[in-house]
This record gives structure tokens, C-alpha cells and sequence, in this order.
């Protein structure tokens, strides 16, 4: 793996999904910059981060624009779980009860009992 430090949102990694072992580190002085920094791109397959505070993991995750989360783990997926992206990283679900969703057609039958 390789890890870059004080990593600027110039780069392009900072705005294309990498596909290999890279880890860039970024500096911000705030939960709000690094949410609207993170967000600040086309794609969103998967975000990563630390933190100690709980309460800080489901806000922070909530407000990323991804398909998936992992907090406090640098791994996310097994086939149990929905696997896929928000944005220009894909549309639906691999994996899970999920990944037959996209051919299915969910039907609606109202029986009034007479």
C-alpha cells in the first residue's frame, strides 16, 4: 500500500476512484470542510474514515454522498452485504437480498374482502 500525506484537493485522486492499495491523508479544520470537501466530486463508490465518536460516525456517514461506509475498518463487502455507488459510481446493488432489485418489478394487489 502506499500512503500520502497533506494530500490537496488538486490531485486528481482527490476527484477519481483509485482502484489500488492508496491511502491519501488530508488535512481540514472542521466535520463540515471535510463532508463538503469529500462530496465536492462526481463519484461516490465508497468513503473511509476514524473516528472515536460515535455520535460523529452516523453523522458523517449519513451526510456522504456513497454507496457505502466503512468507519473505523479499511474493508467494506461480503455477500451478504449491498455492494455498489451513488453518483457517477453506479446505480443499484450487487450482492444481498439487493442485487436481484433491478429485475424485479414490484407489483401492488389491494384485496377489498366483500
Amino acid at each position: 500500500p502506499t500512503v500520502l500525506v497533506d494530500v490537496l484537493d488538486a490531485v486528481p485522486m482527490t476527484c477519481e476512484e483509485t482502484f489500488g492499495p492508496l491511502c491519501p491523508i488530508y488535512r481540514f479544520t472542521s466535520e463540515d470542510e471535510v463532508i463538503r470537501r469529500a462530496n465536492a466530486t462526481s463519484v461516490g463508490l465508497a468513503g473511509y474514515f476514524f473516528s472515536r465518536d460515535v455520535a460523529r460516525v452516523f453523522r458523517v456517514a449519513e451526510a456522504l454522498e456513497v454507496g457505502m461506509v466503512a468507519a473505523n475498518t479499511g474493508t467494506i463487502g461480503s455477500d451478504a452485504v449491498p455492494f455498489g455507488g451513488v453518483k457517477e459510481s453506479g446505480m443499484g446493488r450487487e450482492g444481498s437480498r439487493y442485487g436481484m432489485d433491478d429485475y424485479l418489478n414490484i407489483k401492488l394487489i389491494n384485496l377489498s374482502v366483500l
